[in-house]
This record gives C-alpha cells, structure tokens and sequence, in this order.
C-alpha cells in the first residue's frame, strides 16, 4: 500500500464460487463512508461480470455489521455530499452506486447480518436477496429521528420485502428494533447464534454454487425482482415462455437432464458473462 492511501473498508474473499465480501472497519463499528460505497460498488460490479463468482455474501468484521454512517463530521455529515458520499456527490448519489451495483448484479446474494444494521448499514442489504441475522443484532430505519427520510431506495425495496404496513411502522418510529422483531416482520430469514451466522451463509451460497446453472438463476433473479409488483402476470408469462424455449434448446438443459437421469452433479456449461439468451435484458429498448 503506498504512503497516504487510505486502508480498504471492503475485504473479498473468493473460494469455490462463493465471494464473501467483510465491512471492515471494525473500530467504527464499520460505519459507512464514501470510500466503503465505493468500494461495495467496484466489488459488486466485479462479481457480475466474473464467471468465477456464484453467489456473494456480505458480513461484518467484528461485532456490528454496519451502524450506519459515519457521523464523525457531526451534523454536518448529511448536508455536505462530498464528505458522506464521495467527490462526485449528489450527482453519484443519484446514479444509484452501490445500491444500483447491488441491483443489477446477476449473482445472488446474501447479507449475514452479524451485529447492529442500523439506517444505510440495513438500507445497503435491501437489494441482496436474503437476509440473515445474528440473535443478537439490532435494526434501525432511523432516518426520521435525523430529520431525513428513507434512503438508498429503501421506499421501493422495503414494502417488497416486508409489506407496506410494516415498512411503515418502522420508517415512521424511526426506532431501533431487535433481531426478533426483525424475523417476525420477514426482513430476516432466519436467526443463528453469533458462531453459527456465517456458516448458515455460506450453507445457502454454497447449495446455489453447486448444484444451478449460473445463466438460469441470473434470468431467475432478474424476473422475480422487476416482476414481483407488475399488476398482471402477462407480460411475465410471454417472457418466460420465450426464455424457456431458448434454454431449452441450449447446452444447459441438456446436461441438466442427463445429469438427473445419470444421478450425478450436473456440470453446466453456461456463463452469464457470455451466455445470456438474447430476450435479455428485457427491459431495455433493442
């Protein structure tokens, strides 16, 4: 590291097809900065594109997962964009960064929520896919009690996940809630002892590396996101008629089926970084 660079705030790990991305500034409690949304950006924007990755999963060094932004420069914080979020400012903000990296990312992903996730450390995981925590954790939407409302598109992400009456009751207390209260409300999956946490994680990561095919659960991911609120299943049901038929008659299937048949590990051959059938993406003009 040259004199003057800054630590990293984001430690990757990739082994056997799993990315396990550590918030790492555990003396802050790992305290969001500009630098760290960078860096989760740059991680995630690498993780779509590398064929070697199957699944990410991001957790926490130390004892919190995130606990929000880092307040240091006081009330000051929010109101100068450079400092919170980085040279560009508002105007990288509104590009979406990490939040958008984390949603466009054609790998799944899953938040191991070790400690506190409290205001952008709990806003950051909405776009993963599943979420789980430690018994121990602790939970906050506590925008309203600083006089912001809900960030990094958690106004779309959190009714999805939970339901509009509970995205409310916690967005308007602002309150700080326990792990408990976190799984009855379906922002969790499951709870495990702090030991047993990332294990869990890497359980479920592992089970997607293994045993799909890495183009499907891609098209898979991106269907039941931009899907889940159309009013009407038509558009979706011309849709996946017509990616079946393509993936039907590709390579993936085909092994799919005689691994089944020969009662062995299926070995697909497809890669989302050349692979993709050609109705994707979808929800661009052609």
């Amino acid at each position: 590291m040259s004199q003057g660079t800054p630590p990293t705030t984001v430690d990757a790990a990739l082994a056997d097809g799993v990315l396990t991305l550590t918030l790492n500034r555990p003396d802050k409690l790992n305290a969001y900065t500009a630098q760290m949304g960078r860096e989760l950006e740059a991680a995630f924007r690498r993780a779509d594109e590398d064929d070697a990755v199957r699944a990410v999963v991001v957790t926490g060094a130390g004892r919190a997962f995130c606990a929000g932004a880092d307040m240091s420069g006081g009330a000051d914080s929010f109101g100068d964009s450079e400092r919170l979020f980085g040279a560009a400012g508002a105007a990288e903000r509104h590009g979406g960064g990490f939040i958008q990296a984390i949603f466009e990312c054609r790998k799944p992903s899953i938040a191991a929520i070790n400690g506190a996730a409290v205001g952008v450390g709990l806003t950051l995981t909405l776009p993963m896919d599943i979420r789980l925590a430690s018994a121990d954790a602790r939970f906050g939407l506590v925008f309203t009690r600083r006089g912001l409302v809900p960030e990094a598109g958690s106004a779309w992400f959190l009714p999805r996940i939970v339901g509009l009456p509970q995205a409310l009751r916690w967005c308007y207390s602002g309150r700080v809630f326990d792990a408990a209260e976190a799984h009855r409300g379906g922002l969790v999956e499951s709870l495990h002892a702090p030991e047993a946490l990332l294990p869990a994680a890497m359980a479920i990561a592992r089970e997607i590396a293994d045993s799909t095919a890495p183009v499907a659960v891609a098209l898979t991911r991106q269907l039941l996101w931009r899907f889940t609120a159309e009013p009407l299943p038509d558009d979706l049901l011309a849709l996946d008629s017509a990616l079946n038929r393509t993936l039907g008659a590709g390579p993936d299937v085909r092994e799919g089926v005689v691994a089944f048949l020969d009662k062995r590990a299926a070995q697909f051959p497809g890669r989302v970084s050349s692979d993709m059938p050609p109705q994707y993406p979808w929800w661009e003009p052609k």
